[in-house]
């Protein structure tokens, strides 16, 4: 099995940018609504698309640790977005997703506010993969959109709500 590694890290301040190819009429598309509902301590179920997640807080931070949290389903997003990447890149060229495995690694900001300060990423590729084709598979895993969302973060409100 070999590897890839890649780092993300906090964005250097730049102002995001969009192009748009000449005569583009494509508009941004609003996905499904998720919703997150309080269950029971620290826990909270998240339902989207038919499916239900659950999310709680480690003993330590007062939950019953019946699930991941947050910040761990953010990483896994990360990973499982590359690896749906890389697995994509993989299929395109006649190439096993057998062996395909994302691990991932994160750090807490140890200032306020709290936040994820980096995300390491090691992409196991299967052995067939030609050595030629390595740097092409990380530049296209590199470009997930959840990757991608990082490095242009997104505008983000929150509003309150009448329940």
């Amino acid at each position: 099995m070999n590897t890839i590694e890649s780092t993300t890290k906090q964005r250097d301040g730049r102002q995001p940018v969009t192009v748009e190819p000449t005569g583009s009429t494509r508009r941004p598309a609003e996905q499904p609504r998720l919703t997150v509902r309080h269950v029971d301590g620290e826990r909270y179920a998240v339902q989207v698309r038919g499916h239900q997640l659950v999310v709680d807080q480690p003993v330590s931070g007062g939950g019953s640790d019946s699930a991941p949290t947050p910040v761990e389903l953010f990483v896994a997003a990360l990973a499982s977005c590359v690896a749906y990447y890389a697995g994509r890149y993989l299929v395109r060229h006649g190439l096993s997703r057998d062996g395909l495995a994302v691990g991932a690694r994160y750090v807490m900001a140890a200032d306020r506010p709290a936040r994820v300060a980096a995300v390491r990423i090691e992409l196991s590729v299967p052995d067939e993969l030609p050595p030629g084709r390595r740097a092409a598979l990380r530049a296209v895993a590199a470009h997930c959109t959840v990757h991608n969302t990082l490095l242009d973060a997104p505008e983000v409100e929150i509003e309150l709500a009448a329940t």
